[in-house]
C-alpha cells in the first residue's frame, strides 16, 4: 500500500518554492530590444542582414516581422542555395537508419548541405538593404561586404514542442510523421551540424535573438515580442555564468507512467493529469533566462539554450581535466523520475561503452543511477536478474510478451528491492533496471539520455495510443547476466560511505558503482557544508531541507538561493564555496547530493 503524498515530506519543503524560471543576470544596463525598434537597430550601419537562424525557427512568421521592422529592404531566402531536398535526404539516409528510435550521430558540416556555386551567385544578388534569412545565413559572411550577423537561437525542449505540434525537420516533408522519427532527424542530424555552425558564429556574431519567443508552441496571451541582445552581451554574460552558481530553466513532461508528486509539491499545473518527467539539469536540452536590469521598457528576459554557455565558456564551466575528456559536452545530467500514483518505468537496459560506440557513433554511454527523493511504502527498484535463471528462457518470454500473448513474468527474473527515501542505487550501463511505482527519483546520469533498450513495458501503449518502441535485440546483446543477484548485493545496494565527520557536517560518498564515471557525494549539515570544485564541474541538488544558500568566501560572487529539490550547477572556475541555511530555513537537518567526474579534480593524479 503506498503512502499518500502529502505525509511523505516532512517538513522540508514548501509548496511552489521551487522556482521554475531561474534567471541569469546579463551585464548590468544591457537592453533587451523587441519588435521593430530591435531589427531596426540592427540594421543600423549595415548593407547586409545575415540573420542565421537554429533550424525549428519559424522561417514564415520571422520573415514578416523582417517585413514589418525594415520595408524598404530585399528579402532573400538563403537555402535557394542549398542542395536539392533529394539530395540531403540521400546522403543523411545512413544516419537515420530505419529504426523508429535510434540512428548514427553525424559529423557532418553545414556546408555539406549547400552548393558553394550557388552561395557565390546568391551572394552576387546581394545588394544594399538586402536580409539574408535562413539556417546558413552566415555562410555568406566571408561573400559580402559590410554585413551585420544576427543568430536567431532555439532551445531543443521548444523545438520537441513545435514538432510534436505538427512543424517540420528542415527541408522535410513531415509534418505527420511519428515525433520519435522527427526526433530522431534533429538529436542525430540536424541538431549536431547546427551547433557546429553556430559555435563557428559565437566570437563575430553582433546580434542574438530569442527564437523561442517567435511564435511559440505553447503561446501565452502576456508573452513578450522576441528580445533582442548585443554579441557581446550575449558573450560577457555567459563569461559571467561560468563563474558563479546558476539554475537552467527545468522542463515538465507527461507519461505513461506519470506520477503526482511534482504537481503536489512543486507546484506545477493541477489540470494535467500527471508529469513524469523533469529535466532539471540537461544542458543540451534545457534552456537559459539571460534577465536584463534595464527597466520596464528595455528590461525582462531573453531565453538561450543553455548549451551555448557549454560551448562558449567549456574551459571555466567543465575545468580543464573534464573539458579534456569530453570536449565541449556537459557530461552530467540531473533528473525527475515522478511514479507517485502512477506506473512502473520500462523494463530496460543501457548498451555498453563499446556498443554505443560501434552502433551509433556516440562517445560515452548511458550510465546512471537512481536517488530516491521521497518514496511510498511499497516502493521498489528492479535491478539485475536473479541468481541461476535461465537465460535463453528470460529472452524467450520477454519476445512473447512483446506479441501479447502473456505478460512478462519480471519477479521470475529481475531482483526487486525495497527503496526508501534517500536510498541511492547505482546502474551501470549493461544492468537490467526499472524504477517502480510510487517512488520519486532525482535520476544522477551521465548526459546521453535517449539510449534505452525497453525489454518490456507492462503491456502499455503511449500517450498517442502507439505501442512504445521495444528493442529486445539491442537490449540482448548488452544485458550483462553476471549481474545477478549476489554480484547486484555486492556491489550496487548499500554502498554509502562515510568519507569524514567535521563539526555538525558529513560526507558521504554514496556509491556509484566503479565502472561509472561519476562520483556522488552527500553533505549532511545543520549550519553549513564546506565545498571545492577543485577544478571540476559540480552539479548538486538540495535533497533535505526547505531553502540553503550558496555563498563564496572570497566574495567572488553574489549568494545565491536554492531550494528543496532545485538542481544547481557550481562551474569549475568558483573554487571554494559553501553551502549553508539561511535565514529562512525551518529545517532542522539539510543534505545535498554532489556529482561532479572522478579524475576530473585538480588534485587527481
Amino acid at each position: 500500500m503506498s503512502t499518500p503524498i502529502s505525509d511523505m515530506h516532512e517538513g522540508h519543503t514548501e509548496r511552489g518554492r521551487y522556482d521554475t524560471q531561474p534567471t541569469v543576470p546579463l551585464p548590468s544596463g544591457e537592453r533587451i530590444l523587441r519588435g521593430s525598434a530591435a531589427w531596426q537597430t540592427a540594421a543600423q550601419n549595415a548593407t547586409t542582414l545575415l540573420v542565421d537562424t537554429y533550424p525549428g525557427v519559424n522561417i514564415p512568421a520571422l520573415t514578416a516581422q523582417l517585413r514589418d521592422a525594415l520595408p524598404d529592404w530585399t528579402i532573400v531566402d538563403v537555402e535557394d542555395a542549398a542542395r536539392p531536398v533529394v539530395e540531403i535526404e540521400q546522403l543523411i539516409a545512413p544516419n537515420l537508419t530505419d529504426d523508429r528510435v535510434f540512428g548514427v550521430m553525424s559529423h557532418f558540416t553545414l556546408t555539406d548541405f549547400y552548393d558553394a556555386g550557388r552561395l557565390d551567385k546568391l551572394a552576387g544578388r546581394v545588394t544594399d538593404r538586402t536580409i539574408v534569412v535562413g539556417w546558413g545565413a552566415g555562410l555568406l559572411a566571408d561573400r559580402v561586404e559590410r554585413s551585420t550577423t544576427v543568430l536567431v537561437d532555439m532551445a531543443r525542449w521548444e523545438i520537441q514542442l513545435r514538432l510534436r505540434a505538427g512543424a517540420t525537420n528542415w527541408r522535410a516533408d513531415n509534418a505527420d510523421e511519428d515525433i520519435l522519427r522527427k526526433y530522431k532527424r534533429g538529436f542525430f542530424v540536424e541538431w549536431r551540424v547546427a551547433d557546429r555552425h553556430k559555435r563557428s558564429l559565437f566570437d563575430t556574431l553582433d546580434f542574438v535573438v530569442d527564437g523561442n519567443a517567435i511564435a511559440p508552441a505553447e503561446p501565452h496571451a502576456d508573452s513578450p515580442e522576441a528580445g533582442m541582445i548585443t554579441g557581446d552581451a550575449f558573450r560577457i554574460a555567459l563569461q559571467d555564468a561560468a563563474t558563479r552558481p546558476f539554475r537552467v530553466v527545468p522542463f515538465f513532461d507527461p507519461g505513461v507512467w506519470g506520477g503526482q508528486w511534482m504537481k503536489s509539491l512543486i507546484g506545477l499545473d493541477p489540470s494535467k493529469d500527471n508529469y513524469a518527467w523533469c529535466f532539471d539539469c540537461v544542458p543540451e536540452e534545457n534552456s537559459l533566462l539571460l534577465e536584463s536590469d534595464a527597466g520596464a521598457d528595455e528590461g525582462g528576459v531573453i531565453e538561450i539554450p543553455s548549451l551555448d554557455l557549454v560551448f562558449a565558456q567549456p574551459v571555466d564551466l567543465l575545468g580543464a581535466k573534464t573539458f579534456a575528456r569530453f570536449g565541449a559536452e556537459f557530461p552530467i545530467r540531473f533528473d525527475f523520475l515522478d511514479t507517485m500514483d502512477g506506473g512502473n518505468l520500462s523494463l530496460q537496459v543501457h548498451p555498453l561503452t563499446d556498443y554505443i560506440q560501434n552502433t551509433f557513433g556516440m562517445a560515452y554511454t548511458q550510465d546512471e543511477s537512481y536517488y530516491l527523493l521521497d518514496a511510498g511504502d511499497d516502493a521498489v527498484v528492479y535491478l539485475g536478474t536473479k541468481n541461476g535463471i535461465d537465460q535463453d528462457a528470460m529472452l524467450a518470454d520477454l519476445a512473447t510478451a512483446q506479441q501479447g500473448e502473456t505478460p512478462f513474468p519480471a519477479e521470475k527474473y529481475i531482483n526487486s528491492y525495497p527503496a526508501r527515501k534517500h536510498d541511492h542505487f547505482a546502474i551501470p550501463s549493461g544492468t537490467i533496471h526499472c524504477s517502480g511505482a510510487n517512488s520519486m527519483v532525482l535520476e544522477i546520469s551521465a548526459t546521453p539520455f535517449i539510449f534505452t533498450f525497453k525489454l518490456w513495458d507492462w503491456g502499455r501503449v503511449g500517450l498517442d495510443g502507439i505501442p512504445r518502441p521495444v528493442h529486445l535485440d539491442h537490449g540482448a546483446r548488452n544485458i550483462q547476466w553476471d549481474r545477478d543477484t549476489d554480484w547486484v548485493n555486492e556491489n550496487l545496494i548499500d554502498q554509502v560511505e562515510e568519507i569524514s565527520r567535521t563539526g555538525d557536517t558529513i560526507e558521504e560518498r554514496t556509491g556509484l558503482h566503479a565502472l561509472e564515471f561519476i562520483e556522488t557525494r552527500r553533505h549532511w549539515f545543520t549550519q553549513g557544508a564546506d565545498h571545492d570544485t577543485d577544478g571540476t564541474v559540480n552539479v548538486i541538488n538540495l535533497v533535505e531541507g526547505d531553502e540553503a544558500r550558496v555563498v563564496s568566501p572570497s566574495e567572488t560572487f553574489e549568494p545565491f538561493i536554492v531550494h528543496y529539490a532545485e538542481t544547481f550547477i557550481i562551474p569549475a572556475s568558483v573554487g571554494a564555496y559553501r553551502i549553508e541555511r539561511t535565514e529562512r530555513t525551518r529545517s532542522d537537518r539539510l543534505a545535498t547530493v554532489k556529482a561532479y567526474v572522478r579524475g576530473s579534480r585538480t588534485t587527481d593524479n
